[in-house]
């Protein structure tokens, strides 16, 4: 049976108008429930216990302070992170910070052997998290903004309240760093041991328009050959350029240099960026010219977990903490502190 061409035209506006029908009912509720998605996980949870109190040393004045985990945290999200940051990019280090100190409290991960036996966590960032007090970093920020930027600081706590992050139920050790470069890493290629399914690679999007993206500095030859022969005292170059001594062998996941043969030795990049004191394991070594180097860095830190200008990235385009979060954790849950027994 044929059909003129009014019953075509009438089935290709029924065609039309279901296709509308369909978006406005099932497509567009999607779309604007989705990124309540995350969100809702967290209204489901109550977070109205009281606070733990943690044991915190401070590594500058050699004390070791009892506080109110909540309270510790409004004093590490201000040490962590740029207050003029967006508040869900504040917001999911507070979350990733309170995580990280609850491991160390409930014993579940801990700090290096006798780095501070009697507390929970310290101030060093090289060790634990960074710290900083109200009355210090108001004193950094000035009278005209830091009671503004206290507030930003206690409502990213405060709106997060006693939320940490999990996986298989079990609590997550929360690793950030400041910026990834374009590529976060997985935590194996870094600290060689077992594979943590949760802090695996990621694209880190947003961060190439940062100051902590790259940088650059010179260095003479025989400084260079001077650091690599105090680590390595076997070390022997054979050409008389040093960058022909330099062969990259392998890189990791996250774009950062796996192995790298110097000289005779082979070495992991992340043991040079310890020699050169650089700010990532991502880097390049260039010829300036026969007395000089130039070294480049791409992203600043260890590259493992959250990045923090990356968060920063995704809070600008409309993320909410937790999306970011789960972005940057494969695969974790949310839970609340007093849902685990001391």
């Amino acid at each position: 049976m044929k059909l003129n061409l009014f019953s075509k035209i009438n089935i290709r506006k029924n065609i039309y108008y279901i296709t509308i029908l369909f978006i406005l009912l099932v497509i567009l509720p999607f779309l604007i429930v989705f990124p309540f998605k995350a969100l809702n996980i967290i209204n489901e949870l109550t977070p109205g216990q009281p606070s733990k109190t943690i044991k915190v040393y401070d590594y500058i004045t050699k004390k070791i302070n009892t506080m109110d985990i909540e309270d510790y945290l409004e004093g590490v999200v201000a040490a962590e992170m740029p207050v003029d940051f967006e508040e869900e990019a504040l917001k999911a280090q507070a979350v990733a910070a309170r995580t990280f100190a609850f491991g160390r409290l409930t014993k579940d991960y801990s700090a290096r052997e006798g780095s501070h036996p009697d507390a929970d966590v310290c101030t060093d960032p090289g060790c634990c998290q960074a710290w900083i007090s109200k009355e210090k970093i108001s004193e950094k920020w000035g009278d005209d903004k830091k009671s503004s930027n206290w507030l930003k600081i206690e409502r990213a706590v405060i709106e997060t309240k006693n939320i940490v992050i999990t996986y298989n139920g079990a609590i997550i050790n929360p690793l950030y760093h400041s910026n990834s470069g374009g590529y976060t890493e997985n935590v194996e290629e870094v600290w060689a041991g077992v594979s943590v399914p949760y802090l695996k690679s990621v694209v880190s999007e947003g961060e190439d328009i940062t100051s902590e993206y790259e940088t650059s500095f010179n260095i003479s030859t025989n400084d260079l050959k001077n650091k690599f022969n105090d680590k390595y005292p076997n070390i022997k170059f054979s050409k008389k350029n040093i960058i022909d001594d330099i062969n990259i062998i392998s890189y990791t996941t996250g774009k950062r240099i796996n192995e790298i043969k110097i000289g005779n030795i082979t070495i992991k990049g992340t043991d040079v960026r310890t020699v050169l004191s650089l700010r990532s394991a991502a880097f390049e070594f260039a010829k300036v010219d026969d007395l000089t180097i130039k070294v480049t860095t791409r992203g600043y830190g260890h590259g493992v977990g959250m990045s923090q200008w990356g968060a920063d990235a995704m809070a600008k385009k409309g993320s909410y903490y937790q999306q970011i979060l789960l972005y940057y954790y494969k695969d974790i849950d949310f839970s609340t502190i007093d849902h685990f027994k001391m």
